[in-house]
């Protein structure tokens, strides 16, 4: 307070964010190219039973998160990613010590005392040897699977939901919005978890075991409960699920282009992966892609909206995607060309080695982290001054 009873401004004054935030829209990815980029990665691991392949991969994608992984909550649902293919590598592997494995081997590791099973249970045992060669096969195969959930992981730490549904076709809105929510849904709970768990803990009370999660489990399942209520009266009052009326003419042909597409795809797809459809295979594909993306097209004329400041997708987006496109299409090839390098073999059991090209080839998965914009700085916490 001056002179003369008055007031005076504090000597800065806070800068608007909103100029801020319309500059990060319009330099942030597209969310659909980090989708397609780790897809793309996703499919290249299917290619391979190479576990140092497969870690190369698993480090590719883990380097790109934490590099443009942007300051969200819906982004810290990578961590659960990682522990559920650890889950599964556990799992996999529980099982084939358990249940034995269809791989012959000769360094038994442990025998297990066998439960004997009934005639009509044939093929099946419980317990028996445990071979190195089962239980290597049984990594390996894990692995792969593990390596997939870790890259759908990276899409869902790197994409924005709500920016990913804006970008969806109108025939594909209300399946979108299902997704979105349901995606959106689990980094939700997944901070419920860690947020109750930490206020048990400042309470002095226990956190860990059955006792503590299902203490921590009802308050999780009530807070879901009323976010949904209250997404459903939200999405009700701005108009979800309202459509337009369309002539019958056009729905028929949107059904018959969509179901005719979607038949072409598959045909196409297995007339590819067949050595006697090596022939219509690409033009029964090509074909059912025109088909499904015009049923599309005419299915979006239901969908009463307008994107306000869609994203754009730019030569950026053009780059990530592209880098993913290449690792998976090299992976192909390599498995073609030099199968006994992507699937080393577990009879007689050897070490794997890594193959060097198909390795810079998943080197360029990295490219994101160089070309993609940066994320915003996280948010400081304004610290409270005494009076």
């Amino acid at each position: 307070m001056g002179a003369g009873g008055t007031l005076h401004a504090p000597a800065s004054a806070p800068t608007p964010a909103a100029p801020h935030r319309h500059r990060h829209r319009a330099t942030a990815m597209h969310p659909g190219a980090w989708w397609l980029w780790a897809l793309a990665l996703g499919t290249a691991a299917t290619r391979t039973t190479n576990p140092l392949l497969l870690a190369l991969l698993v480090t590719v994608s883990a380097y790109v998160v934490i590099t443009r992984r942007p300051h969200a909550p819906w982004s810290r649902s990578y961590g659960a990613f990682v522990k559920l293919a650890l889950a599964v590598l556990l799992i996999r592997l529980l099982f084939t010590t358990l249940l034995g494995s269809p791989i012959p081997g000769t360094h038994t590791l442990v025998t297990l005392p066998e439960v004997p099973l009934p005639d009509w249970a044939q093929g099946v045992r419980l317990g028996g040897r445990v071979t190195a060669e089962g239980l290597t096969f049984a990594l390996y195969d894990a692995m792969k699977l593990a390596t997939l959930l870790i890259c759908v992981g990276a899409a869902n730490a790197l994409a924005n939901p709500s920016r990913l549904l804006k970008s969806l076709p109108g025939a594909l809105y209300e399946m979108g919005v299902a997704v979105v929510v349901a995606l959106t849904f689990a980094p939700n709970l997944i901070a419920d978890v860690q947020r109750l768990r930490a206020t048990r803990r400042l309470r002095g009370r226990h956190d860990k075991g059955v006792r503590g999660l299902l203490q921590v489990g009802l308050p999780v399942l009530e807070g879901a409960l009323e976010r949904s209520v209250a997404l459903a009266a939200a999405m009700d009052a701005r108009g979800y699920g309202r459509t337009a009326r369309v002539p019958a003419p056009v729905r028929r042909t949107t059904a018959a282009l969509t179901l005719g597409g979607l038949l072409g795809i598959c045909a196409g797809t297995y007339g590819l992966l067949t050595a006697a459809g090596g022939t219509y295979g690409i033009p029964v594909l090509l074909a059912g892609v025109a088909a499904a993306f015009g049923g599309l097209w005419l299915g979006g004329r239901r969908t009463v909206r307008t994107r306000y400041r869609p994203d754009r997708w730019d030569a950026r987006a053009w780059l990530v995607t592209a880098s993913g496109v290449a690792v998976a299409a090299f992976l192909f090839l390599a498995a073609a060309r030099d199968p006994a390098a992507l699937h080393p073999g577990v009879v007689p059991l050897t070490a794997p080695t890594l193959p060097l090209w198909p390795a810079a080839a998943v080197l360029l998965g990295l490219l994101p982290a160089f070309v993609a914009p940066a994320p915003d700085p996280a948010p400081k916490t304004a610290v409270k001054e005494p009076s």
